[in-house]
């Protein structure tokens, strides 16, 4: 059996743990997919840079509202695809190479617990005095009938297609299907939505929802309420047949695309052989140092926590490198999963943006939390009016006697930036009345919407 002092299995995030502060352990880590992780080579960095090149299409084709005429002559798919992962791909052999060439074993077949503190890896059994879990998550593939008979895509695969189908079925209504819905519609693609939910991206603040929802039903098939029954081929692409109202209905497509969530890799590592506790979910159950069940076993990311998002397990990986250099003064995150995950942000890169942290108005109805609301339009701004905005807001949910954000939720251009200055109020306990009078705010700039907001409330 090979000793290490640290195995770390998982080269997304767990890879960023490998620097100098450990330099001194006998190390490994273990990745049988490729360096980076889901963000770097199927998630956060490809998509975005197709959302960019989308965004510029869709420009070109409504710029006309702004008085300029002009037309989208063609889009060079495999340009595009080259882009992205002509940058991307030479990553991973490069980052293998670094780590041998300054001491880190790297194991690229599949690891599974045999015992804990005991991996078997291509043969082999290892085991170290610390093992770090950030194994991460994998597209969820639904038990629909025929499905297994039909050649489908999930995030994985579609960014890596061919050429633009004529034709996209989407499976899914979440943040998956909002962003490459509009990144194969923005490039021709004729794109219908299937959602069980009666809007789409339910997970946002309603009224967020419900105007993502009408914008979405003006350039692409939204079918809501709607339960997908079974899949088979047909000549040229897949068909589908789907039930909503009562009634069932086919639906053809070039291309399908399940979309419907995803789920920790910790099955394939047997995470109960290491004598790991997993939650319902399959998520290995760890305290607010990120330390589980076994002593000397750390989990983080998709693997450990429910928000799936790449700036989360960044963090986390601070707080477990801190962890395993200072076990005598352990740090927690102070907004991570232990603090119930309110003030943890996120975006959806989709025509339009959005972007949202903490409680919406739902929610702190449904918690009894006495609050206020202020919703603001983009279009009451100078900015606003340049880009000739009609759809987007930022909606504050507020604590009237506290005096502070609850809630920021934002729909329209640059949401994910204009979060910013938001959340940071919310993680500093910054009060609005600092916010909207203590601040001040640039003019013309479109951060003058959350200005205005702030001062409503």
């Amino acid at each position: 059996m090979k000793r290490y002092d640290l195995i770390v299995i998982g080269a997304g995030s767990g890879n960023m743990l490998l620097g100098p502060e450990l330099g001194h352990l006998r190390a490994a880590i273990i990745e049988p997919d490729r360096f980076g992780g889901t963000c770097l080579n199927r998630g956060c960095i490809p998509s975005k840079m197709l959302v960019v090149a989308a965004d510029a299409a869709r420009a070109v084709t409504e710029a006309r509202r702004l008085g300029v005429h002009a037309t989208l002559d063609r889009v060079d798919w495999p340009a595009i695809r080259a882009r992205v992962f002509g940058r991307l791909d030479p990553l991973h052999d490069s980052a293998v190479q670094y780590r041998r060439r300054n001491g880190i074993d790297v194991y690229t077949a599949p690891a599974r617990f045999v015992a804990p503190l005991v991996l078997e890896v291509g043969g082999e059994q290892l085991t170290a005095q610390q093992i770090v879990v950030a194994v991460g998550a994998r597209p969820i593939v639904p038990p629909i009938p025929g499905l297994d008979t039909v050649a489908f895509h999930t995030s994985d695969t579609i960014m890596r297609v061919d050429e633009v189908p004529a034709s996209l079925l989407v499976i899914g209504g979440g943040f998956i299907a909002a962003e490459l819905g509009h990144v194969f519609g923005a490039f021709g693609a004729e794109v219908t939505i299937v959602a069980r939910g009666p809007r789409l991206l339910m997970a946002e603040d309603e009224q967020v929802s419900a105007r993502f929802t009408e914008l979405a039903k003006r350039r692409c098939r939204v079918l809501l309420d709607t339960t997908v029954t079974a899949a088979c081929p047909r000549s040229g692409g897949v068909s589908v047949t789907v039930e909503r109202d009562g009634k069932p209905e086919v639906l053809e497509a070039a291309t399908l695309l399940v979309a419907t969530g995803r789920r920790p890799n910790t099955d394939l590592l047997d995470a109960a052989a290491g004598g790991l506790d997993v939650d319902e979910h399959g998520h290995v159950v760890t305290d607010d140092t990120y330390q589980t069940s076994v002593p000397g076993v750390w989990a983080f990311g998709d693997a450990a926590n429910h928000f799936q998002l790449k700036h989360m397990a960044n963090a986390e990986e601070r707080v477990v490198l801190h962890n395993l250099t200072h076990p005598d003064t352990p740090r927690r995150l102070p907004h991570g999963a232990s603090g119930g995950g309110r003030l943890v942000p996120h975006a959806v890169f989709s025509d339009p943006q959005i972007a949202s942290v903490g409680l919406t108005e739902a929610q702190a109805r449904q918690c009894g939390i006495d609050h206020v609301i202020a919703v603001r339009q983009y279009g009451d701004t100078a900015y606003g009016w340049a880009l000739e905005d009609t759809t987007s807001f930022v909606k504050l949910v507020a604590e009237p006697r506290g005096r502070t954000l609850l809630g920021a939720h934002i729909i329209g251009p640059q949401a994910a930036t204009l979060l910013q200055p938001l959340l940071q109020a919310m993680m500093l306990g910054q009060s609005v009345d600092q916010l909207a009078r203590d601040v001040l705010y640039v003019h013309p700039a479109l951060t003058e919407v959350l200005e205005q907001a702030l001062l409503d409330l």
